[in-house]
């Protein structure tokens, strides 16, 4: 068996091993009604991430699979999720992106105590924002567990949801396969890997499938909730002759525009919801490609042989907004954020445990090699403390040689360009280039102990952790 990320695949039209045709029409919930909680049990198992000729992977995953059961609600609804760990090892469930009551955020040693093997823990939480979001563990060193496939989505409609014919989810993951057919686990903490771009995967998977294959009409108009929930590749998907609306960013509607002819770039744990208009011959084809090197075919829409319908005139109208609070000006009061560290700009030192190490015991006895503002690890004193309600901007410094995804939880922010107005959408996670600088602002308006941190997660299990506190 040969694996090669950018070479394994040589798509044609009409000739893809293994392809599936996506279920459409996605039921309207996936979760039971409360009192009844869905039931997430984190366990081995096994995927079919290579082509149907080839072996079945091994994997950690919700109910042994990859990805975890899709779970749905309508805005405002309750989530009512029992989190039963089967694994060998200490998990949670963090909700990736919804603005959630801190004791639920599932952040161990922050917000909850990790979940023991053989334990259950209780997820209650109201979801106040449509949009797409994710779930995945949050302990210390969360990458493996994430590696392994452990993750799933959480996707709550709007009220009136978008006049679409489809409505599909693309999850996005990559994988480090070994020549056996199975995960890489010998490489799982290498510290080479985390000083330098993180765990890069060698097979792209899309929804846990060697290719997905979605199905409509010639006319249709289709939603596209794109995810990656990839360790630390930074994702360039191109969609060909598609030519899609960029609807929403990370669960949060912007005013709907076209993604144009460049590719659309999608770091860690980043999520993108398009709507194309399909429009073409019956039978055609319209292929999704990752491009970031050798172009290959991830996904594609496939029509339907029989007589489709006229394309739509209209554009597809704005989401409705979420009731998310966001600085009217960039704030008075700016947080600096340094990152520092990594291969090729060695840590010379840095505070851990109240204590300053140099660069080496740090690495070798501690396995870290990144620093916040010159901390490496979760820091004692929080980031920045803030009155409910309070504006803060936090100015992003990436003094490093490498991309850093930063995550902010409980809260959604906008990014400022430089001259210091907002750009278009709210995000939670925000891919800083290396050597640069970006500034974002949000309300600190969800009381509670919240963590920022980079989502290429070895960094952040290599020192990249912080948090800050919103006081009432």
């Amino acid at each position: 068996m040969s694996i090669d990320f950018l070479s394994r695949r040589s798509f044609v039209a009409g000739t893809t091993a293994g392809a599936a045709a996506l279920t459409l029409g996605l039921p309207r919930r996936l979760l039971a009604a409360p009192p009844g909680p869905l039931v997430l049990e984190a366990r081995p198992g096994t995927a079919q991430l290579l082509t149907t000729e080839e072996p079945a992977t091994a994997i950690w995953g919700y109910q042994g699979g990859a990805p975890g059961p899709l779970i749905r609600a309508r805005q405002g609804d309750e989530v009512a999720v029992t989190l039963t760990n089967r694994l060998e090892v200490p998990t949670t469930i963090h909700w990736h992106g919804i603005r959630i009551e801190n004791a639920m955020d599932g952040v161990a040693h922050l917000t909850q105590a990790p979940v023991q093997p053989g334990e259950r823990f209780d997820y209650r939480f109201t979801v106040p924002d449509a949009g797409t979001f994710w779930y995945h563990p949050h302990v210390h060193g969360s990458g493996p567990q994430v590696d392994r496939g452990l993750s799933g989505l959480l996707i709550v409609d709007e009220a009136t949801p978008p006049d679409v014919d489809h409505d599909v989810v693309l999850q996005f993951d990559d994988w480090r396969i070994g020549q056996d057919g199975q995960i890489d686990t010998a490489s799982i903490g290498n510290l080479h890997d985390a000083a330098h771009a993180g765990r890069l995967g060698n097979v792209l998977t899309v929804n846990g499938k060697d290719f997905e294959t979605v199905a409509a009409k010639a006319g249709d108009r289709v939603r596209l909730r794109v995810v990656s929930s990839c360790n630390a590749r930074i994702l360039q998907l191109g969609f060909g002759d598609l030519d899609p609306w960029i609807v929403a960013l990370d669960g949060q509607p912007v005013a709907p525009h076209r993604l144009g002819a460049g590719p659309l770039i999608l770091g860690p744990a980043q999520r993108v919801d398009l709507i194309a208009d399909v429009v073409g011959e019956p039978g055609g084809r319209f292929p999704i490609a990752e491009v970031s090197g050798e172009p290959f075919e991830a996904t594609a829409i496939v029509l339907d042989a029989g007589e489709g319908s006229a394309p739509r005139a209209d554009p597809p109208p704005a989401l409705s907004a979420n009731p998310v609070s966001v600085p009217s000006a960039k704030p008075e009061r700016t947080v600096d954020l340094v990152m520092s560290g990594g291969a090729m700009a060695f840590l010379q030192e840095a505070r851990f445990e109240g204590e300053v190490l140099d660069g080496r015991t740090l690495a070798t006895e501690h396995g870290l090699v990144w620093a916040l503002n010159g901390v490496a690890g979760m820091p004692e004193k929080p980031l920045f403390s803030a009155r409910i309600g309070e504006p803060v901007a936090v100015r992003m410094v990436n003094d490093t040689l490498f991309p850093h995804s930063m995550h902010v939880h409980g809260h959604h922010f906008v990014i400022y360009d430089d001259a210091g107005a907002p750009l278009p959408g709210l995000r939670d996670t925000v891919t800083v280039d290396p050597r640069a600088e970006t500034t974002i602002g949000l309300i600190a308006d969800n009381p509670g102990k919240w963590m920022i941190h980079c989502h290429m997660l070895e960094h952040q299990a290599a020192g990249m952790e912080t948090w800050f506190e919103v006081l009432i």
